[in-house]
């Protein structure tokens, strides 16, 4: 559970949760479908922001589109109305369309007064490009494949080559999905703050790791084994889902502000968000929630001062970064479907 390398690196100083994933969050449920039959390479990875209605008990959100060469759907309400109303999706560029026709059906089956009592629904579902291994054409992610993730959520799931994450490649070896944890301290009192994210980005030779550039070292490795030079032509062709989940009391102004700081530990591993890379992140809080139906004129919500961000900020910096560094130590090396190989990271360190 989360990475498992701190013989060899310790990222940040706050401590970490129990299992260092977005789980330790209280009521986050991650579920994952893993294809790798065929030509299939891919996957769905679902997210629950809390264990009960999601519709009807709305969690406060904010997302940040870093750089937009991305084909997400729901992102524009969430910046609208400040609110997360259904589980978040991760999956494949040509599979957004599957997994949101298989959320809709979920949420109406959930509830029954969607468009008929009161208005439609918002099905958040990102995605990243995994053709470079996966069949993408080929569109092997069914509606059934949704339904059993969404069935096997729970407090504890796997990273690297699974799910949503399953045919990803990140600085130009197995990337996949990543996740991690951290406690901040404030005000007496203790919080956390996880992290996944679906790692698509970069290339050959990039990627630094606390601080180390360990890029060009793998890349001389893979060089050696393949005894040419490494396919590389310097263009930042992915992208990145980073999704921000925590119990500390925030606005949606304020989680905005949390989620532009995912740059930042994006960065400090390699990326610089080339042109055709789609860097997208989410943040949400289950300290505010927003009831659908009116119950109040007023609705009480909390805060933390805008002085304690710092922490926040800084928490967020090193769980993207060892999101994604724990997305390529756990990733195994893959042959895709048209016989491309990509190594992992762990085989080569």
């Amino acid at each position: 559970m989360g990475l498992d390398v701190s013989c060899q690196f310790h990222i940040g100083h706050f401590a970490k949760g129990a299992k260092n994933l977005i789980t330790d969050v209280p009521g986050v449920a991650v579920g994952q479908v893993t294809l790798k039959e065929g030509k299939a390479r891919t996957g769905v990875t679902v997210i629950f922001p809390h264990g009960g209605n999601i519709f009807k008990d709305k969690v406060m959100a904010a997302t940040c589109v870093l750089n937009g060469f991305g084909k997400s759907t729901g992102l524009v309400q969430i910046d609208e109305l400040g609110t997360i109303e259904t589980p978040i999706a991760m999956t494949n560029t040509l599979s957004v369309g599957t997994v949101s026709t298989a959320l809709v059906k979920y949420m109406l089956e959930q509830n029954t007064d969607i468009g008929v009592d009161t208005g439609t629904v918002n099905c958040v579902v990102t995605e990243c490009n995994d053709g470079e291994l996966n069949d993408i054409r080929g569109m092997h992610v069914t509606e059934d494949d949704v339904r059993k993730a969404i069935g096997n959520a729970s407090d504890t799931f796997e990273e690297g080559d699974v799910g949503g994450g399953t045919g990803m490649i990140c600085q130009g070896l197995k990337g996949g999905i990543g996740s991690s944890s951290r406690i901040v301290e404030l005000g007496g009192a203790k919080y956390t703050l996880g992290c996944i994210v679906m790692t698509n980005f970069g290339f050959m030779g990039n990627l630094v790791i606390d601080g180390c550039k360990v890029g060009k070292e793998v890349q001389k490795k893979i060089e050696k084994i393949e005894k040419s030079a490494a396919e590389t032509d310097g263009k930042d062709k992915g992208s990145i889902i980073m999704l921000l989940a925590t119990d500390i009391p925030l606005s949606e102004r304020q989680l905005r502000r949390v989620a532009k700081r995912c740059v930042i530990g994006l960065g400090r591993t390699g990326s610089f968000m080339g042109n055709g890379s789609g860097d997208i992140a989410l943040a949400f809080t289950t300290a505010n929630r927003v009831p659908h139906y009116k119950i109040n004129s007023v609705i009480d919500t909390r805060m933390i001062h805008d002085d304690d961000l710092d922490y926040v900020f800084s928490a967020t910096a090193e769980v993207v970064e060892e999101s994604v560094v724990s997305a390529l130590w756990h990733a195994h090396a893959m042959v895709g479907y048209s016989g491309k190989k990509v190594y992992a990271l762990r085989d080569l360190l």
